[in-house]
């Protein structure tokens, strides 16, 4: 091909160039870009995986994008954030971390077969996520990308509180425990039947006097309405906010205002510049 003889160029806006037609050919026609991703030429192998990496970025922002346009108050929050995680990182392939959450649920659900206590239910959930598996809180980083990656969190077995209170439904759920998020003010936290709970914390269970504590440093009294589970689209809107104000810190213009433009879309109103 042509186009790819002149990626040897040592001129950027060249290269830059024939990437853009590339990326029009390969979006038609993949497979002749697979082949030039699998040439013995490194170089030109690398500009054409990068290439692809590109076209399956605007894929999945075009697949969120959709997503969000249908979504009503109740979804897949799972789906939407293995959607997310390609967004955040186009060469990922999420199937091995499925596989991943869903032996992870079959391994508890030996464990929880026969346990009809809430309390010792989540007890046991938080001995084998935040004990053998150490899922723990990032407080060294908290304020990163990577915390909102669910394919990250689960090779680091790090996050913040929402991401790691969606680990915990999501393994929970596969050992048909239901597991709810609190979208409490500042600290968001997780609930099983009557038992609230910290995945940030190991999975520590929470007194309402604790909850009083967490609403007290902000100078926040609680109320019944804190304690309110979050519907999907809750959830989502508070990962993608995570998001935001990471971007903001990093001056991420770009990636800042797409997910301004998805909030918009979930939330139907117009988000503050």
């Amino acid at each position: 091909m042509a186009l790819a003889k002149l990626l040897s160029d040592d001129d950027p806006d060249t290269i830059r160039l024939v990437k853009e037609q590339l990326t029009a050919i390969g979006e038609d026609n993949p497979s002749t870009l697979q082949e030039l991703a699998n040439a013995d030429d490194a170089k030109l192998s690398y500009h054409a995986r990068d290439v692809l990496t590109q076209i399956d970025g605007c894929r999945a922002e075009d697949d969120f994008h959709l997503l969000c346009l249908l979504a009503g108050d109740s979804f897949d929050i799972e789906e939407a954030v293995w959607a997310l995680s390609k967004v955040i990182d186009p060469s990922v392939c999420v199937l091995p971390f499925r596989d991943q959450i869903n032996d992870w649920g079959s391994e508890f659900l030996e464990r929880v077969a026969c346990v009809s206590d809430n309390a010792e239910r989540v007890q046991l959930l938080s001995e084998f996520l935040g004990e053998e598996l150490e899922f723990r809180g990032n407080s060294v980083q908290y304020y990163c990308e990577e915390n909102s990656h669910l394919p990250y969190i689960l090779e680091s077995r790090m996050g913040i509180p929402i991401t790691l209170t969606l680990v915990y439904q999501m393994v929970g759920a596969r050992a048909a425990m239901k597991i709810e998020g609190i979208n409490l003010p500042g600290h968001f936290i997780a609930r099983h039947g009557d038992v609230f709970f910290d995945p940030f914390h190991g999975g520590r269970i929470l007194s309402r006097a604790d909850i009083e504590q967490i609403l007290a440093r902000q100078d926040m009294e609680l109320k019944d309405s804190h304690l309110q589970s979050a519907n999907s689209r809750q959830f989502l809107l508070r990962i993608l906010a995570n998001l935001l104000y990471v971007y903001d810190l990093s001056d991420e213009k770009e990636k800042r205002a797409r997910i301004k433009s998805w909030m918009q879309v979930l939330t139907g109103a117009s988000i503050n510049k």
